[in-house]
């Protein structure tokens, strides 16, 4: 009589099925995420887009489900086989049986510590511990405070139109003018850049390189108006919040200086700790629950991160209406969803330019982009008004370019309507912490040493941290543990 398999002697090798599958998923899927990131982006993970989290559950299920069969029909000890594959010892005059495996209890707990370890390479668990043992002095050395220097705003004010582009790179645009693209997949977004001021790393069109802590929208959002990353203890993700109570950013001298601030954007604010940041900070938030409390769309209306950006701009154009006629200078700023990862977001209205369904998310976002661009730019406001448009954070989605390892892969940026001079936009070197400073410098603010947070306000000719100490050092330092950051900075 054959035996019972007793199931719950496989519980270990199914687990670390699980965890092998996951670790390959990730580092398979995900560009250059850090373990702040993964564990940050688990625990805040309220308003994630329900198609995308069922995009990662089909894959993640099937491919544990290959794995865990392909394991246990290896490992199965209790099945008789007609065959046994053994290995014979004639020194011994011994052999060790190698199928089926005898010894399963040790097989499992082998297998389980190297799905562990595996895993946490991926998620780089251990350069986070490593990293955090280190001390760095980056932050006690290089930090300003706004409240430490004079900032002088110019007698009349310009209004700020601030559009983080979610995922977007100058890597989309046309080989001939800094991307990989042939055809550039955001043709408008390249005009306006070779248009306007663009800031970058090359001779030719490029932007900010990423840096350690800024990798995730709450976190890109938080450097590029605060001059920091976000760093995060292992014991305190939970309790964690995005306050950051104990520094000044971009929204609070803006409201010091009489601007009125919105956040506009078609998910829920509350994801990541977005909404904690921006009204703790002086914004005024509109968000997917704000446009159902507003009327914009009904109670069940979902889709994608809640509604898409063609809706976004059509409220950015009524909120812009109604700012415009306030007496004092507003600062609005978007926040565009469409192009998040994994494959973005196709509208009815988008068409299918591309054999992919990334770069036509891309191409369509671009239209719509400059068709809001080209509308403020007929509008009474806009002589007075300057317009950013930047990337978030590179894109998460790995193997999404076919590039050079050499190429050096930098966000969107470019200044719209700026009456500044700018000494060198080639050929630097800098981050998206630099944004905070250059953003104030765009509105003809004069910033005493023109360094805030970490960050260099590129309109002057002072060079910035990463240009100073090298990039790679830069991160390295970032990395590290900082009792100065936790005990002024973060709070």
């Amino acid at each position: 009589m054959k035996k019972k398999i007793e199931i719950k002697k496989y519980i270990l090798i199914i687990i670390a099925s699980a965890i092998i599958v996951f670790g390959t998923y990730l580092s398979s899927n995900i560009y250059n995420a850090s373990f702040d990131q993964y564990i940050y982006s688990l625990l805040k993970s309220v308003g994630t887009s329900g198609s995308a989290l069922a995009k990662y559950a089909v894959t993640f299920f099937y491919a544990f489900l290959l794995f865990s069969l392909f394991n246990l029909l290896f490992i199965l000890p209790t099945l008789d086989f007609d065959k046994k594959i053994v290995i014979k010892n004639k020194k011994k005059n011994s052999e060790k049986q190698i199928f089926p495996i005898k010894n399963i209890k040790r097989y499992n707990r082998i297998i389980l510590a190297i799905s562990i370890i595996y895993l946490g390479v991926v998620v780089g668990f251990f350069d986070y511990v490593g990293n955090s043992l280190l001390e760095t002095d980056l932050f006690k050395k290089y930090y300003i405070s706004p409240d430490d220097v004079v900032i002088e705003f110019p007698q009349e004010k310009r209004n700020l139109i601030y559009i983080f582009l979610e995922s977007t790179e100058m890597t989309n645009v046309s080989k001939e003018n800094g991307g990989v693209f042939d055809t550039s997949i955001m043709p408008n977004l390249e005009k306006l850049a070779l248009d306007n001021i663009n800031f970058s790393n090359s001779n030719l069109l490029g932007g900010a390189q990423e840096s350690y802590g800024t990798g995730w929208t709450v976190a890109a959002m938080i450097a590029q108006t605060a001059g920091i990353p976000l760093k995060l203890k292992i014991d305190d993700y939970e309790s964690n919040s995005t306050n950051f109570n104990n520094i000044t950013t971009l929204g609070d001298i803006l409201n010091d200086n009489g601007y009125h601030s919105y956040l506009l954007l078609g998910s829920d604010s509350n994801f990541g700790g977005r909404r904690a940041y921006f009204s703790n900070h002086n914004y005024n938030i509109s968000d997917y629950y704000s446009a159902i409390e507003e009327g914009k769309i009904s109670q069940d209306y979902y889709e994608w991160w809640g509604y898409e950006d063609s809706k976004l701009f059509d409220y950015a154009k009524e909120k812009l209406e109604k700012i415009s006629k306030d007496d004092e200078p507003f600062n609005l700023t978007i926040l565009t969803a469409n192009t998040h990862f994994t494959d973005g977001y196709l509208e009815d209205s988008c068409e299918n330019v591309f054999d992919n369904d990334y770069a036509n998310s891309f191409y369509c976002s671009d239209q719509m982009i400059s068709e809001f661009i080209y509308w403020v730019e007929k509008q009474d406001f806009y002589d007075n008004t300057t317009i950013i448009i930047t990337g978030d954070h590179p894109t998460m989605q790995n193997n999404f370019y076919d590039i050079d390892k050499n190429y050096t892969r930098c966000l969107y940026n470019v200044f719209i309507n700026v009456e500044v001079d700018h000494l060198n936009n080639k050929n630097r070197i800098f981050t998206t912490m630099d944004m905070f400073p250059t953003t104030l410098g765009a509105l003809n603010v004069k910033i005493q040493g023109n360094r805030l947070g970490l960050g260099t306000n590129l309109f002057s000719n002072k060079k910035t941290i990463p240009e100073m100490m090298g990039i790679d050092n830069f991160n390295r330092e970032l990395k590290k543990n900082s009792v100065y950051y936790y005990k002024y900075i973060r709070g």
